[in-house]
């Protein structure tokens, strides 16, 4: 038994969880791809900064191109283009709903390709976490973004990639470091999100706003959290706990994201709790409590004595 996975997907719950906060306060000041542009800049130069200083050392080996390609490319660049091309076009509780589709997407692909199959009690506290999300997205009040079918489609290619994701560094966890896999993840995504960026600024005739956007402390504050402590430290954890966990129990950590978000707005940016935030936050937890000890339970029955008294 791994304790330490579990720990890491508790911990990157949190720090997603608080990065819907700081994307806010981004928002500011640039648009939704000059965000992600900006995060991955940031968070590629600290990790080469890393690598030139031999505090992690990467292998760059052509057997890894595969699985570092299937990663990268669904993980960040699919799924950060669906989702934020597709929030664009639908309302933000519909999209809420959607995402919170991945943790089933993933254990439905993970079962087929990784051969992975949950218990049928895990599967029950996959959909009870999902049903804490959903109730909560329900009575949210909406918003004035009007919803189109194209925008759910989008939305739907979203989920689809991160639940590709969690499989594919599932798989390549087996021959790579969690850290060589994040390390791959923001090169792509530096890259291919920067070239978006500037051709967007480009066609605009406004190149200048990429230097002009570092001027203001609260967005240079926002997009370090994003490029430092959510892209790599998120992403490492997420790989870490991938490269311990099966894929299905993993990804349900994710859930615990929308109970952090919604605090984090309560206290730091003055939003209202109300009862429906409650009982879907128990329900979301009691799902993630309930597949982490099922998972628990089988490794005990496979002789970890130790963890018995959990």
């Amino acid at each position: 038994m791994n304790k330490k996975a579990h720990i890491a997907g508790i911990l990157f719950s949190l720090i997603f969880g608080f990065s819907f906060m700081f994307s806010k306060v981004a928002l500011d000041y640039v648009s939704p791809m000059g965000v992600i542009a900006y995060r991955f800049l940031i968070a590629f130069i600290i990790f080469e900064v890393l690598r030139l200083t031999k505090v992690i050392k990467i292998r760059f080996d052509k057997k890894f191109l595969l699985p570092l390609f299937l990663v990268a490319f669904f993980q960040p660049i699919l799924y950060f283009i669906f989702e934020t091309y597709g929030l664009d076009k639908i309302n933000s509780s519909e999209a809420g709903m959607m995402i919170a589709l991945i943790p089933i997407f993933v254990t439905i692909l993970s079962s087929f390709i990784l051969n992975e199959r949950p218990k049928k009690a895990q599967i029950l506290f996959i959909l009870l976490s999902f049903s804490g999300i959903l109730l909560i997205q329900v009575f949210k009040p909406n918003d004035n973004t009007g919803s189109t079918f194209f925008g759910f489609v989008l939305l739907f290619f979203a989920v689809i990639s991160a639940a590709l994701f969690n499989i594919a560094s599932r798989s390549a966890s087996k021959k790579l470091k969690p850290y060589e896999l994040t390390y791959f993840m923001m090169l792509a995504g530096a890259v291919v999100f920067n070239l978006i960026y500037l051709f967007q600024l480009l066609i605009n005739n406004d190149l200048g706003a990429f230097i002009g956007s570092i001027n203001h402390p609260e967005f240079i504050a926002a997009i370090l959290y994003l490029g430092i402590v959510a892209s790599i430290g998120g992403f490492f954890l997420v790989n870490y706990a991938l490269s311990k966990l099966p894929a299905h129990v993993s990804s349900i950590y994710a859930n615990l994201s929308t109970i952090v978000a919604v605090i984090a707005g309560y206290i730091f940016l003055n939003e209202t709790i109300y009862w429906y935030h409650i009982v879907g936050a128990v329900m979301i937890v009691l799902g993630v409590y309930g597949t982490a000890r099922v998972n628990f339970r089988n490794q005990v029955i496979k002789g970890d004595k130790k963890w018995l008294a959990l």
